[in-house]
């Protein structure tokens, strides 16, 4: 039986809980063939001291996209997925509102996985833009 599109995002919401990724507001929101979006409020919880957005807090939102695009796309009964490295280069400042994470595929393969992860505001202004690298680990037997 194939899951809908809601039961993914609910069930892939569902696993946040007790994580950084709840801890962030992290939620992810739409996902197709080959990409997975995920949105994060900026507020004082993902502020630097001089009141915008933390380029942490902006990276782990692009490796909790990317990481869950691989997640969506492997069998996870036979692999665990893991980032091994991460790039970001950060381009604009937000001070409120949402930013937006798409992670899309570079590079598909069956042990190693390069995400491409635009980062943008709610007015579609580019914010970072984030490169992933996950390897999938086989599951002991």
């Amino acid at each position: 039986m194939q899951l809908s599109k809601e039961d993914v995002l609910t069930q892939a919401n569902s696993i946040c809980k007790n994580t950084l990724m709840e801890t962030l507001n992290i939620e992810f929101i739409d996902y197709g063939d080959d990409f997975v979006v995920a949105k994060m409020p900026v507020n004082s919880r993902v502020y630097q001291p001089d009141g915008v957005l933390h380029g942490g807090a902006t990276v782990a939102l692009a490796e909790t996209t990317g990481s869950f695009a691989a997640h969506i796309f492997l069998d996870l009964k036979e692999v665990f997925v893991r980032g091994i490295e991460i790039s970001a280069n950060h381009i604009k400042s937000v001070k409120d509102g949402h930013v937006y994470a798409k992670a899309t595929f570079v590079h598909k393969g069956r042990t190693t996985q390069l995400l491409e992860v635009k980062i943008t505001d709610d007015n579609k202004n580019l914010i970072s833009v984030c490169k992933l690298t996950t390897v999938a680990i086989p599951k002991p037997e």
